[in-house]
């Protein structure tokens, strides 16, 4: 057993393997039993720690300095308004200084307090991490009591409780319960976001556990956005008639999902509807077509990850935040893999050779993360295009040609 300790901490950090790791605690009190994964992004806290993915997990940030922009309510990525579940603790290098942004209006410790989400800073969160690299995400119990009295054993009979994430359903908790509008556009500065104007196109999104900027994209790129709950019927969703089905993000053991989403995707997928689906929605959607998913050793979870897009050879920075992947092996003859992780090979995407159907395992509504992948959603729309016979619209933006030199 591993002790890393301070004195009179006010939380604590157990391991299953008995590791011990104290802090002081921020946020919310209380314990909580979670999975433990590390996240690898120097931005965008406050969208991670929204990012409804993230349920049943606790964040260990890696760069060390978390909460010295605040917090706002233009970046929460819930885009459920009340989740059932959602990220479980935050594991924090530094003390959480003041907020030095004008867009705060919020200190961070105010915010996971409010949001029921507890926290321990002052923990070596490199060797957490290197001790997470080495042997895979465990489970842990997170506790914090200001008043530094814990119950060992009722710490114990937490993490007892609490088996890990394989085998667990939580999309049907994360994803919204009843169907509803959306036409909020994306983030421009100085005016903030914008709504919808003149949509050309209809795109049912199935919120398996959402992120706000999804829809943004979608809507930023021409679409009227209906969210859908997960447990949608193929039926309730083409009586929508929609010219795009969007699969969305989302938490938990895709297998364990499939049992009635695989169906329910398979039929859209045979209906020729144009879909398009990340992260959660790109494994539910290989489970549909006949592959299998597996559990990752330590998962995909930053804003700074290479990925090969095989269709044009290029590579991108993503967003990633997952635990579970496609086994590439498994892939039907019918299913082609276009993109791959240059950190392990992992798949990261595919496409139906001949349906208007592909997927991805980043974010490309990069929030956080880079923009590299924002040309998806502009293939996602041409497939739409195309099914109406529109006129196509590059991919990636046509440079404007340069100014001629001045005479030397």
């Amino acid at each position: 057993m591993t002790r890393w300790h301070r004195p009179d901490p006010t939380a604590w950090l157990v391991l299953a393997d008995g590791t011990r790791l104290s802090g002081a605690g921020i946020g919310a009190t209380g314990m909580v039993a979670a999975e433990v994964c590390f996240n690898t992004a120097m931005t965008g806290y406050q969208e991670i720690l929204t990012d409804p993915s993230y349920a049943g997990q606790i964040i260990t940030f890696t760069f060390p300095h978390i909460g010295n922009v605040g917090t706002n309510p233009e970046d929460m990525e819930t885009a459920n308004p009340a989740p059932i579940a959602g990220v479980r603790g935050a594991v924090l290098r530094a003390p959480i200084t003041e907020p030095a942004s004008y867009r705060s209006i919020a200190h961070l410790n105010a915010w996971l307090k409010a949001r029921n989400i507890i926290g321990i800073a002052g923990v070596d969160t490199r060797a957490l991490t290197t001790r997470i690299r080495q042997g895979g995400m465990p489970r842990a119990v997170l506790a914090h009591h200001p008043d530094g009295v814990f119950d060992d054993a009722a710490m114990a009979a937490e993490l007892e409780g609490f088996s890990g994430l394989e085998g667990l359903d939580l999309a049907g908790k994360t994803g919204t319960a009843q169907s509803y509008g959306w036409d909020g556009a994306g983030w421009v500065w100085p005016t903030g976001h914008g709504t919808a104007s003149d949509p050309q196109f209809h795109v049912v999104a199935i919120d398996y556990g959402a992120k706000s900027n999804i829809f943004r994209c979608l809507v930023d790129n021409g679409a009227r956005v209906t969210v859908v709950p997960p447990t949608s019927s193929a039926a309730e969703i083409l009586e929508l008639k929609p010219d795009g089905v969007f699969l969305s993000n989302g938490p938990g053991d895709p297998a364990a999902t499939a049992r009635y989403a695989g169906p329910v995707i398979s039929e859209l997928v045979n209906s020729g509807v144009p879909m398009f689906g990340i992260c959660l929605g790109h494994q539910l959607l290989a489970l549909a077509l006949g592959a299998k998913t597996q559990k990752m050793h330590q998962g995909h979870h930053g804003a700074n990850h290479p990925v090969m897009d095989n269709t044009t050879s290029k590579v991108e920075i993503v967003s990633m935040n997952h635990g579970f992947a496609v086994d590439k092996k498994s892939l039907p003859p019918d299913v082609k893999e276009t993109h791959i992780s240059l950190f392990d090979g992992s798949n990261c995407g595919l496409v139906v050779t001949d349906k208007p159907v592909f997927s991805v395992q980043h974010h490309p509504e990069a929030s956080p993360g880079p923009r590299d992948s924002h040309y998806l959603f502009v293939r996602f729309f041409n497939h739409i295009r195309a099914s109406k016979n529109l006129p196509q619209v590059p991919e990636f933006p046509v440079p404007e040609s340069a100014p001629p030199r001045a005479a030397e």
